[in-house]
Protein backbone atom coordinates (compact mmCIF):
# COMPACT_ATOMS: atom_id res chain seq x y z
CA UNK A 1 0.00 0.00 0.00
CA UNK A 2 3.13 2.29 0.77
CA UNK A 3 4.60 2.04 -2.68
CA UNK A 4 1.67 2.89 -5.04
CA UNK A 5 2.24 5.95 -6.79
CA UNK A 6 -1.06 8.51 -7.77
CA UNK A 7 -0.80 6.82 -11.28
CA UNK A 8 -1.80 3.27 -9.53
CA UNK A 9 -5.06 4.99 -7.71
CA UNK A 10 -7.58 5.28 -11.21
CA UNK A 11 -7.04 9.17 -10.75
CA UNK A 12 -8.00 11.19 -14.50
CA UNK A 13 -4.58 12.15 -15.86
CA UNK A 14 -6.14 16.06 -15.31
CA UNK A 15 -5.93 15.39 -11.72
CA UNK A 16 -2.66 13.97 -11.59
CA UNK A 17 -1.28 16.40 -13.21
CA UNK A 18 -2.23 19.05 -10.42
CA UNK A 19 -0.89 16.85 -8.19
CA UNK A 20 2.51 16.80 -9.71
CA UNK A 21 1.97 20.21 -9.89
CA UNK A 22 1.44 20.98 -6.41
CA UNK A 23 4.66 19.12 -5.21
CA UNK A 24 3.39 15.58 -4.61
CA UNK A 25 4.88 12.32 -5.53
CA UNK A 26 3.73 9.51 -3.17
CA UNK A 27 -0.26 9.38 -1.10
CA UNK A 28 -0.27 8.89 2.13
CA UNK A 29 -1.47 5.38 3.49
CA UNK A 30 -5.08 6.46 4.12
CA UNK A 31 -5.08 8.41 -0.02
CA UNK A 32 -4.04 5.27 -1.23
CA UNK A 33 -6.31 2.83 0.34
CA UNK A 34 -9.42 5.11 0.02
CA UNK A 35 -8.79 6.68 -3.30
CA UNK A 36 -9.09 3.56 -5.95
CA UNK A 37 -12.47 2.33 -3.56
CA UNK A 38 -14.45 5.98 -4.13
CA UNK A 39 -13.14 6.38 -7.94
CA UNK A 40 -15.34 3.28 -8.32
CA UNK A 41 -18.44 5.08 -6.61
CA UNK A 42 -18.93 2.58 -3.61
CA UNK A 43 -19.45 4.25 -0.11
CA UNK A 44 -16.47 4.60 1.90
CA UNK A 45 -15.64 4.77 5.44
CA UNK A 46 -12.55 6.04 6.56
CA UNK A 47 -11.26 6.19 9.67
CA UNK A 48 -7.53 7.72 9.89
CA UNK A 49 -5.90 10.19 12.61
CA UNK A 50 -5.51 13.74 12.01
CA UNK A 51 -3.22 14.89 9.93
CA UNK A 52 -3.01 12.04 7.29
CA UNK A 53 -3.93 13.44 4.15
CA UNK A 54 -7.58 12.41 4.93
CA UNK A 55 -8.68 15.72 2.51
CA UNK A 56 -7.32 14.64 -0.59
CA UNK A 57 -8.49 10.99 -0.51
CA UNK A 58 -11.91 12.44 -1.00
CA UNK A 59 -11.06 15.57 -3.29
CA UNK A 60 -9.10 13.96 -5.70
CA UNK A 61 -11.93 11.07 -6.40
CA UNK A 62 -14.46 13.47 -6.76
CA UNK A 63 -12.86 15.50 -9.26
CA UNK A 64 -12.12 12.31 -11.49
CA UNK A 65 -15.59 11.75 -11.02
CA UNK A 66 -17.18 14.58 -11.67
CA UNK A 67 -15.00 15.67 -15.60
CA UNK A 68 -18.44 14.61 -16.91
CA UNK A 69 -21.46 15.99 -16.48
CA UNK A 70 -23.20 19.37 -16.49
CA UNK A 71 -24.37 21.58 -13.09
CA UNK A 72 -27.92 22.75 -13.09
CA UNK A 73 -29.25 26.24 -11.31
CA UNK A 74 -29.38 25.33 -7.64
CA UNK A 75 -29.15 21.88 -7.90
CA UNK A 76 -25.58 21.04 -7.07
CA UNK A 77 -23.71 17.72 -8.11
CA UNK A 78 -21.84 17.08 -4.98
CA UNK A 79 -22.49 18.23 -1.34
CA UNK A 80 -18.98 18.02 1.14
CA UNK A 81 -20.35 19.02 5.09
CA UNK A 82 -17.91 20.31 7.17
CA UNK A 83 -18.13 21.09 10.96
CA UNK A 84 -16.19 24.79 11.29
CA UNK A 85 -16.14 27.41 8.79
CA UNK A 86 -11.85 27.36 8.84
CA UNK A 87 -12.57 23.24 7.59
CA UNK A 88 -14.91 23.87 5.14
CA UNK A 89 -12.82 27.39 3.58
CA UNK A 90 -9.75 24.81 3.42
CA UNK A 91 -11.52 21.96 1.95
CA UNK A 92 -12.34 24.41 -0.51
CA UNK A 93 -8.79 25.45 -1.23
CA UNK A 94 -7.93 21.92 -1.96
CA UNK A 95 -10.67 22.07 -4.72
CA UNK A 96 -9.13 25.50 -6.28
CA UNK A 97 -5.57 23.59 -6.00
CA UNK A 98 -6.30 20.32 -7.23
CA UNK A 99 -9.02 21.13 -9.83
CA UNK A 100 -6.78 23.49 -11.77
CA UNK A 101 -7.07 22.02 -14.56
CA UNK A 102 -11.03 21.14 -14.29
CA UNK A 103 -14.00 23.49 -15.11
CA UNK A 104 -15.60 22.64 -12.10
CA UNK A 105 -18.07 25.41 -10.40
CA UNK A 106 -17.54 25.85 -6.56
CA UNK A 107 -19.81 27.04 -3.95
CA UNK A 108 -18.92 28.26 -0.25
CA UNK A 109 -21.80 28.28 2.51
CA UNK A 110 -20.38 29.24 5.49
CA UNK A 111 -21.71 31.94 8.27
CA UNK A 112 -19.92 35.10 8.89
CA UNK A 113 -20.19 35.99 5.12
CA UNK A 114 -22.54 37.74 2.83
CA UNK A 115 -25.51 35.16 1.56
CA UNK A 116 -26.18 37.69 -1.68
CA UNK A 117 -23.14 36.18 -3.17
CA UNK A 118 -23.55 32.70 -2.57
CA UNK A 119 -27.15 32.81 -3.80
CA UNK A 120 -25.44 34.47 -7.26
CA UNK A 121 -23.32 31.06 -7.63
CA UNK A 122 -25.59 28.46 -6.30
CA UNK A 123 -28.52 29.73 -9.11
CA UNK A 124 -25.71 29.81 -11.83
CA UNK A 125 -25.41 26.10 -10.67
CA UNK A 126 -22.45 24.57 -9.19
CA UNK A 127 -20.53 21.08 -9.77
CA UNK A 128 -19.16 21.24 -5.67
CA UNK A 129 -20.92 22.73 -2.63
CA UNK A 130 -19.09 22.71 0.58
CA UNK A 131 -20.91 24.10 3.71
CA UNK A 132 -21.51 23.76 7.27
CA UNK A 133 -25.09 22.08 8.45
CA UNK A 134 -26.65 25.10 9.87
CA UNK A 135 -26.11 27.58 7.09
CA UNK A 136 -26.98 24.99 4.24
CA UNK A 137 -30.15 24.63 6.08
CA UNK A 138 -30.84 27.95 6.18
CA UNK A 139 -30.56 28.07 2.60
CA UNK A 140 -32.58 24.97 1.66
CA UNK A 141 -35.45 26.08 4.05
CA UNK A 142 -35.47 29.81 2.06
CA UNK A 143 -35.96 27.65 -1.42
CA UNK A 144 -32.11 28.64 -2.40
CA UNK A 145 -30.77 25.26 -3.25
CA UNK A 146 -32.27 21.53 -3.38
CA UNK A 147 -30.70 18.48 -2.69
CA UNK A 148 -32.40 15.89 -5.52
CA UNK A 149 -29.39 16.43 -7.57
CA UNK A 150 -26.13 15.34 -5.22
CA UNK A 151 -24.51 12.42 -6.63
CA UNK A 152 -21.73 12.27 -3.86
CA UNK A 153 -21.92 13.06 -0.07
CA UNK A 154 -19.11 13.80 2.20
CA UNK A 155 -19.26 14.03 5.54
CA UNK A 156 -15.66 15.20 7.06
CA UNK A 157 -14.75 15.15 10.60
CA UNK A 158 -17.99 13.14 11.97
CA UNK A 159 -16.74 13.23 15.71
CA UNK A 160 -16.43 16.31 15.65
CA UNK A 161 -19.68 16.76 14.53
CA UNK A 162 -21.24 14.81 17.22
CA UNK A 163 -18.92 17.25 19.33
CA UNK A 164 -20.63 19.89 18.66
CA UNK A 165 -24.40 18.81 18.24
CA UNK A 166 -24.54 18.59 14.74
CA UNK A 167 -25.81 14.90 14.26
CA UNK A 168 -29.44 15.95 13.56
CA UNK A 169 -28.68 18.53 10.80
CA UNK A 170 -26.77 16.24 9.18
CA UNK A 171 -29.60 13.32 9.59
CA UNK A 172 -32.00 16.20 8.49
CA UNK A 173 -29.69 16.58 5.63
CA UNK A 174 -29.36 12.65 4.44
CA UNK A 175 -32.86 12.34 4.77
CA UNK A 176 -32.96 15.12 1.72
CA UNK A 177 -30.96 13.89 -0.98
CA UNK A 178 -31.64 10.82 -3.41
CA UNK A 179 -30.94 7.56 -1.75
CA UNK A 180 -28.81 6.82 -5.12
CA UNK A 181 -25.98 8.03 -4.21
CA UNK A 182 -22.28 7.64 -3.00
CA UNK A 183 -21.26 8.59 0.59
CA UNK A 184 -17.50 9.17 1.82
CA UNK A 185 -17.34 9.08 5.29
CA UNK A 186 -14.56 10.42 7.86
CA UNK A 187 -13.69 10.18 11.33
CA UNK A 188 -11.06 10.09 13.47
CA UNK A 189 -12.74 8.03 16.08
CA UNK A 190 -15.67 5.81 15.72
CA UNK A 191 -18.45 6.09 19.16
CA UNK A 192 -21.69 4.47 18.59
CA UNK A 193 -23.88 7.46 17.94
CA UNK A 194 -21.56 7.71 14.79
CA UNK A 195 -21.94 3.91 14.31
CA UNK A 196 -25.51 4.00 14.21
CA UNK A 197 -25.19 6.94 11.73
CA UNK A 198 -22.75 4.79 9.24
CA UNK A 199 -25.37 2.19 9.59
CA UNK A 200 -28.25 4.01 8.94
CA UNK A 201 -27.19 6.07 5.66
CA UNK A 202 -23.94 4.47 3.91
CA UNK A 203 -24.45 1.37 1.71
CA UNK A 204 -22.42 -1.91 2.08
CA UNK A 205 -19.28 0.80 2.83
CA UNK A 206 -15.56 -0.18 2.49
CA UNK A 207 -14.09 0.36 6.00
CA UNK A 208 -10.58 2.12 5.72
CA UNK A 209 -8.76 2.35 8.42
CA UNK A 210 -4.88 2.85 8.61
CA UNK A 211 -4.29 3.63 12.17
CA UNK A 212 -5.89 2.69 15.48
CA UNK A 213 -8.16 5.68 16.50
CA UNK A 214 -6.89 8.53 18.64
CA UNK A 215 -3.59 8.06 18.65
CA UNK A 216 -0.64 10.51 18.03
CA UNK A 217 1.60 10.58 15.36
CA UNK A 218 5.38 9.12 16.71
CA UNK A 219 7.06 12.16 15.01
CA UNK A 220 5.45 14.44 17.82
CA UNK A 221 7.81 15.01 21.09
CA UNK A 222 5.94 15.45 23.64
CA UNK A 223 6.66 17.02 27.14
CA UNK A 224 4.63 18.64 30.02
CA UNK A 225 5.97 21.34 32.45
CA UNK A 226 4.36 21.29 36.01
CA UNK A 227 2.75 24.21 37.39
CA UNK A 228 2.69 23.90 41.26
CA UNK A 229 1.01 27.66 41.28
CA UNK A 230 -2.03 27.34 39.18
CA UNK A 231 -3.23 30.88 38.65
CA UNK A 232 -2.98 31.96 34.75
CA UNK A 233 -0.69 34.56 35.83
CA UNK A 234 1.83 32.03 36.77
CA UNK A 235 1.12 29.88 33.69
CA UNK A 236 1.92 32.72 31.64
CA UNK A 237 4.84 33.42 33.21
CA UNK A 238 5.94 29.81 32.52
CA UNK A 239 4.78 30.16 28.87
CA UNK A 240 6.86 33.18 28.21
CA UNK A 241 9.90 31.19 29.48
CA UNK A 242 8.98 27.81 27.13
CA UNK A 243 8.59 30.13 24.23
CA UNK A 244 11.90 32.33 25.12
CA UNK A 245 14.05 29.12 25.50
CA UNK A 246 12.82 26.97 23.10
CA UNK A 247 13.30 27.46 19.19
CA UNK A 248 10.00 27.93 18.64
CA UNK A 249 9.60 29.33 14.48
CA UNK A 250 5.48 29.38 14.63
CA UNK A 251 3.12 28.00 17.34
CA UNK A 252 -0.54 27.15 18.39
CA UNK A 253 -1.11 27.73 21.97
CA UNK A 254 -4.85 26.29 23.00
CA UNK A 255 -6.91 27.39 25.72
CA UNK A 256 -10.07 25.55 27.09
CA UNK A 257 -11.95 28.57 27.04
CA UNK A 258 -12.63 31.65 24.65
CA UNK A 259 -12.28 34.27 27.21
CA UNK A 260 -8.78 33.20 28.29
CA UNK A 261 -7.83 32.86 24.47
CA UNK A 262 -8.16 36.91 24.43
CA UNK A 263 -6.38 37.30 27.66
CA UNK A 264 -3.37 35.04 26.50
CA UNK A 265 -3.37 36.96 23.36
CA UNK A 266 -3.15 40.10 25.06
CA UNK A 267 -0.72 39.12 27.38
CA UNK A 268 1.89 38.14 24.30
CA UNK A 269 1.53 41.25 22.78
CA UNK A 270 2.05 43.55 25.72
CA UNK A 271 5.14 41.22 26.43
CA UNK A 272 6.17 41.55 22.26
CA UNK A 273 5.43 38.67 21.29
CA UNK A 274 3.85 38.60 17.66
CA UNK A 275 0.91 36.61 18.02
CA UNK A 276 -2.96 36.45 17.10
CA UNK A 277 -6.08 34.80 18.50
CA UNK A 278 -8.63 32.34 17.28
CA UNK A 279 -11.83 31.26 18.78
CA UNK A 280 -15.37 31.00 18.20
CA UNK A 281 -16.82 34.54 18.95
CA UNK A 282 -15.03 36.21 16.15
CA UNK A 283 -16.31 36.94 13.10
CA UNK A 284 -15.60 35.28 9.70
CA UNK A 285 -13.73 37.63 8.18
CA UNK A 286 -11.42 38.23 11.25
CA UNK A 287 -10.49 34.55 11.54
CA UNK A 288 -9.77 34.56 8.09
CA UNK A 289 -7.60 37.34 7.97
CA UNK A 290 -5.87 35.98 11.02
CA UNK A 291 -5.18 32.15 9.55
CA UNK A 292 -3.89 33.85 6.76
CA UNK A 293 -1.70 36.06 8.75
CA UNK A 294 -0.03 32.63 10.76
CA UNK A 295 -0.13 30.59 7.44
CA UNK A 296 2.23 33.16 5.84
CA UNK A 297 4.65 34.01 9.20
CA UNK A 298 3.11 37.56 9.60
CA UNK A 299 2.08 35.92 13.25
CA UNK A 300 3.76 34.08 15.04
CA UNK A 301 2.00 32.59 17.86
CA UNK A 302 -1.69 31.77 17.40
CA UNK A 303 -3.64 31.70 20.61
CA UNK A 304 -6.87 29.43 20.01
CA UNK A 305 -9.49 27.91 21.54
CA UNK A 306 -10.61 24.16 20.12
CA UNK A 307 -11.87 25.66 17.17
CA UNK A 308 -8.57 25.27 15.57
CA UNK A 309 -8.21 21.82 16.65
CA UNK A 310 -9.03 19.72 14.52
CA UNK A 311 -9.20 19.77 10.65
CA UNK A 312 -7.01 22.79 10.38
CA UNK A 313 -4.02 22.38 7.44
CA UNK A 314 -1.82 24.66 8.46
CA UNK A 315 1.62 23.17 7.30
CA UNK A 316 4.96 23.26 9.07
CA UNK A 317 3.78 24.39 12.57
CA UNK A 318 6.53 23.55 14.90
CA UNK A 319 5.10 23.81 18.52
CA UNK A 320 1.95 23.27 19.98
CA UNK A 321 1.26 24.39 23.41
CA UNK A 322 -1.72 23.48 25.62
CA UNK A 323 -1.96 26.47 27.94
CA UNK A 324 -4.65 24.28 29.86
CA UNK A 325 -4.98 20.36 29.45
CA UNK A 326 -8.17 19.77 27.52
CA UNK A 327 -10.93 18.08 28.94
CA UNK A 328 -11.45 14.98 26.86
CA UNK A 329 -8.31 12.79 26.15
CA UNK A 330 -9.49 12.83 22.35
CA UNK A 331 -9.25 16.71 22.05
CA UNK A 332 -5.36 16.33 23.66
CA UNK A 333 -4.64 14.06 20.25
CA UNK A 334 -6.06 16.68 18.03
CA UNK A 335 -3.93 19.54 19.39
CA UNK A 336 -1.10 18.54 18.84
CA UNK A 337 -1.83 16.67 15.45
CA UNK A 338 -1.56 20.27 14.54
CA UNK A 339 2.06 19.57 14.17
CA UNK A 340 4.42 17.00 13.12
CA UNK A 341 2.08 16.73 10.09
CA UNK A 342 2.82 14.81 6.48
CA UNK A 343 6.03 12.85 8.13
CA UNK A 344 7.66 16.09 9.69
CA UNK A 345 9.10 16.50 13.03
CA UNK A 346 6.81 18.15 15.31
CA UNK A 347 7.01 19.32 19.59
CA UNK A 348 4.15 19.49 21.95
CA UNK A 349 4.22 20.99 25.62
CA UNK A 350 1.52 20.89 28.12
CA UNK A 351 1.82 23.03 31.05
CA UNK A 352 -0.17 20.67 33.78
CA UNK A 353 -1.75 22.28 37.00
CA UNK A 354 -2.47 19.73 40.41
CA UNK A 355 -6.23 19.80 39.01
CA UNK A 356 -4.95 18.70 36.22
CA UNK A 357 -3.47 15.52 37.48
CA UNK A 358 -6.36 13.31 36.50
CA UNK A 359 -6.84 14.10 33.10
CA UNK A 360 -3.32 13.74 32.56
CA UNK A 361 -3.27 10.34 33.90
CA UNK A 362 -5.91 9.97 31.24
CA UNK A 363 -4.12 11.06 28.45
CA UNK A 364 -0.94 8.84 29.28
CA UNK A 365 -3.17 5.92 29.51
CA UNK A 366 -4.35 7.15 25.93
CA UNK A 367 -0.88 7.56 24.21
CA UNK A 368 0.30 4.67 25.91
CA UNK A 369 3.72 5.73 26.93
CA UNK A 370 4.95 7.56 30.09
CA UNK A 371 5.38 11.61 30.43
CA UNK A 372 8.02 12.97 29.85
CA UNK A 373 8.42 16.27 32.10
CA UNK A 374 10.50 19.93 31.83
CA UNK A 375 12.28 20.00 35.01
CA UNK A 376 10.73 18.52 38.65
CA UNK A 377 7.31 16.86 37.84
CA UNK A 378 4.70 16.20 40.70
CA UNK A 379 5.01 14.54 43.70
CA UNK A 380 2.76 11.65 44.85
CA UNK A 381 1.60 14.38 47.35
CA UNK A 382 0.46 16.25 45.00
CA UNK A 383 -1.01 13.34 42.69
CA UNK A 384 -3.23 11.95 46.05
CA UNK A 385 -4.31 15.57 47.06
CA UNK A 386 -5.44 15.85 43.34
CA UNK A 387 -7.69 12.79 43.42
CA UNK A 388 -8.90 14.15 47.18
CA UNK A 389 -11.02 17.83 45.95
CA UNK A 390 -12.22 18.88 43.03
CA UNK A 391 -11.74 22.11 41.88
CA UNK A 392 -13.47 25.54 42.84
CA UNK A 393 -13.99 27.92 40.21
CA UNK A 394 -11.53 28.73 37.17
CA UNK A 395 -9.10 28.75 39.36
CA UNK A 396 -9.19 25.83 41.17
CA UNK A 397 -8.59 24.05 44.70
CA UNK A 398 -5.52 25.30 44.86
CA UNK A 399 -5.99 29.02 43.80
CA UNK A 400 -9.04 29.02 46.30
CA UNK A 401 -5.83 28.22 49.39
CA UNK A 402 -3.73 30.60 47.23
CA UNK A 403 -6.33 33.56 47.66
CA UNK A 404 -6.12 34.06 43.64
CA UNK A 405 -9.37 34.02 41.14
CA UNK A 406 -12.26 31.82 42.68
CA UNK A 407 -10.60 32.30 46.16
CA UNK A 408 -12.68 32.70 49.10
CA UNK A 409 -15.58 30.79 48.75
CA UNK A 410 -16.56 30.79 52.29
CA UNK A 411 -17.48 34.77 51.36
CA UNK A 412 -18.89 34.43 48.30
CA UNK A 413 -21.32 31.51 50.22
CA UNK A 414 -21.86 33.99 53.32
CA UNK A 415 -22.99 36.94 50.63
CA UNK A 416 -25.51 34.28 48.75
CA UNK A 417 -26.90 33.48 51.90
CA UNK A 418 -27.07 37.37 53.38
CA UNK A 419 -28.80 38.05 49.44
CA UNK A 420 -31.17 35.31 50.30
CA UNK A 421 -32.29 35.99 53.49
CA UNK A 422 -32.74 39.61 52.20
CA UNK A 423 -34.73 38.65 49.68
CA UNK A 424 -36.86 36.40 52.06
CA UNK A 425 -37.61 39.45 54.36
CA UNK A 426 -38.44 41.59 51.26
CA UNK A 427 -40.98 38.95 50.86
CA UNK A 428 -42.14 38.51 53.72
CA UNK A 429 -42.89 42.33 54.22
CA UNK A 430 -44.44 43.05 50.80
CA UNK A 431 -41.35 45.60 50.26
CA UNK A 432 -42.96 48.09 52.76
CA UNK A 433 -39.61 47.89 54.67
CA UNK A 434 -36.60 47.11 52.71
CA UNK A 435 -34.33 46.88 55.85
CA UNK A 436 -34.32 46.55 59.77
CA UNK A 437 -38.36 46.59 61.26
CA UNK A 438 -39.72 43.57 62.58
CA UNK A 439 -41.96 40.67 60.85
CA UNK A 440 -45.61 41.67 59.60
CA UNK A 441 -47.16 39.71 62.05
CA UNK A 442 -45.83 41.60 64.83
CA UNK A 443 -44.64 44.73 63.80
CA UNK A 444 -48.14 45.90 61.82
CA UNK A 445 -50.32 44.79 64.13
CA UNK A 446 -48.76 46.87 66.64
CA UNK A 447 -48.53 49.49 64.55
CA UNK A 448 -52.54 49.17 64.10
CA UNK A 449 -53.27 49.15 67.81
CA UNK A 450 -51.12 52.29 68.42
CA UNK A 451 -53.01 54.19 66.00
CA UNK A 452 -55.57 55.92 68.08
CA UNK A 453 -59.42 57.06 66.23
CA UNK A 454 -58.66 60.53 65.83
CA UNK A 455 -55.38 59.81 64.34
CA UNK A 456 -57.78 58.50 61.45
CA UNK A 457 -60.44 60.38 61.71
CA UNK A 458 -59.28 63.18 59.04
CA UNK A 459 -59.89 60.85 56.44
CA UNK A 460 -63.16 58.84 58.15
CA UNK A 461 -64.97 62.90 58.24
CA UNK A 462 -64.41 62.74 54.27
CA UNK A 463 -66.84 59.75 53.98
CA UNK A 464 -68.26 58.80 57.59
CA UNK A 465 -69.30 62.52 58.83
CA UNK A 466 -72.25 61.69 61.20
CA UNK A 467 -69.97 59.19 63.43
CA UNK A 468 -68.25 61.58 64.72
CA UNK A 469 -71.78 63.01 66.56
CA UNK A 470 -72.31 59.63 68.10
CA UNK A 471 -70.79 59.74 72.02
CA UNK A 472 -68.02 56.74 72.28
CA UNK A 473 -66.40 55.19 74.78
CA UNK A 474 -62.46 56.19 74.92
CA UNK A 475 -60.87 53.19 72.96
CA UNK A 476 -58.51 52.03 76.10
CA UNK A 477 -61.81 51.44 78.03
CA UNK A 478 -63.71 49.91 75.00
CA UNK A 479 -62.52 46.38 73.85
CA UNK A 480 -61.67 46.41 70.42
CA UNK A 481 -64.38 43.58 69.39
CA UNK A 482 -67.23 46.39 70.71
CA UNK A 483 -64.95 49.28 68.66
CA UNK A 484 -65.08 47.52 65.73
CA UNK A 485 -68.55 46.39 65.93
CA UNK A 486 -69.54 49.87 66.78
CA UNK A 487 -68.17 51.28 63.47
CA UNK A 488 -70.65 51.65 60.49
CA UNK A 489 -70.27 49.48 57.58
CA UNK A 490 -69.43 50.89 54.23
CA UNK A 491 -71.81 50.51 51.38
CA UNK A 492 -70.08 48.68 48.44
CA UNK A 493 -70.14 50.69 45.24
CA UNK A 494 -73.91 48.66 43.83
CA UNK A 495 -75.23 49.66 46.85
CA UNK A 496 -76.30 46.55 47.75
CA UNK A 497 -75.00 45.66 50.89
CA UNK A 498 -71.88 46.50 53.68
CA UNK A 499 -68.63 46.28 52.71
CA UNK A 500 -65.82 44.63 54.97
CA UNK A 501 -63.46 47.34 56.72
CA UNK A 502 -60.33 47.27 55.97
CA UNK A 503 -58.80 46.02 59.54
CA UNK A 504 -61.14 42.94 59.30
CA UNK A 505 -57.73 40.97 60.52
CA UNK A 506 -58.33 42.84 63.52
CA UNK A 507 -61.81 41.74 64.45
CA UNK A 508 -63.35 38.55 65.85
CA UNK A 509 -64.08 36.01 62.96
CA UNK A 510 -68.35 35.67 62.75
CA UNK A 511 -68.94 38.40 65.40
CA UNK A 512 -73.11 38.67 64.86
CA UNK A 513 -74.02 42.05 64.54
CA UNK A 514 -76.92 43.82 66.16
CA UNK A 515 -80.05 43.03 64.56
CA UNK A 516 -81.19 46.61 65.16
CA UNK A 517 -77.89 48.11 63.52
CA UNK A 518 -78.61 45.72 60.42
CA UNK A 519 -82.02 47.00 59.84
CA UNK A 520 -81.08 50.60 60.59
CA UNK A 521 -78.10 50.74 58.10
CA UNK A 522 -80.40 52.11 55.16
CA UNK A 523 -80.83 54.77 56.69
CA UNK A 524 -77.69 55.59 57.84
CA UNK A 525 -76.15 55.31 54.74
CA UNK A 526 -78.37 58.01 53.15
CA UNK A 527 -77.89 59.87 55.83
CA UNK A 528 -74.00 59.80 55.49
CA UNK A 529 -71.78 61.58 53.35
CA UNK A 530 -70.62 59.03 51.69
CA UNK A 531 -74.30 59.39 50.05
CA UNK A 532 -73.91 61.85 48.68
CA UNK A 533 -71.56 60.40 45.62
CA UNK A 534 -74.29 57.70 45.38
CA UNK A 535 -75.70 58.20 41.76
CA UNK A 536 -79.68 58.82 42.42
CA UNK A 537 -81.21 55.66 40.77
CA UNK A 538 -79.21 54.03 43.49
CA UNK A 539 -79.96 56.65 46.20
CA UNK A 540 -83.93 56.58 45.80
CA UNK A 541 -84.70 53.64 44.74
CA UNK A 542 -88.30 53.64 43.76
CA UNK A 543 -89.86 50.07 43.24
CA UNK A 544 -87.68 47.48 44.91
CA UNK A 545 -86.26 47.89 47.86
CA UNK A 546 -82.38 47.36 48.84
CA UNK A 547 -80.69 44.09 49.92
CA UNK A 548 -79.43 43.99 53.55
CA UNK A 549 -76.67 41.93 54.28
CA UNK A 550 -77.45 38.69 55.67
CA UNK A 551 -80.93 38.24 54.33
Amino acid sequence: MENKTFAELGLSSKVQAAITAAGYSAPTPIQAAAIPIAVTGQDVLGIAQTGTGKTASFVLPMITRLETGRARARMPRSLILAPTRELAAQVAQSFEKYGINNKLSLALLIGGVSMDDQVKKLDRGVDVLIATPGRLLDHFQRGRVMLMGVEILVIDEADRMLDMGFIPDIEKICKLLPPRRQTLFFSATMPPEITRLVSQFLTNPERVEVAPPATTAKTITQRFQYCPNGEDWAKREVLRELIRETNVRNAIIFCNRKVDVAILNKSLLKHGFSAGALHGDMDQKSRMETLDKFRSGELKLLAASDVAARGLDIPDVSHVFNFDLPWQSDDYVHRIGRTGRAGKEGHSTSLVTIDELKNLKDIEKMVGQPVEWIGEGPTEEDYAEAGKKKRRGRGGRGAAQRGGRGSRPEAGSQARVDDAARGEGRSRRGGERRSGGQPKEGGERREREQRQPEQRAPRREQHDAPRAARPQAAPDAQPRAQQASARPQQVTASGNGPRQPRNASTEPRNAPAPRQERQRQPEQQRSSGFADNIPAFLRNPVKRPAKVAGE
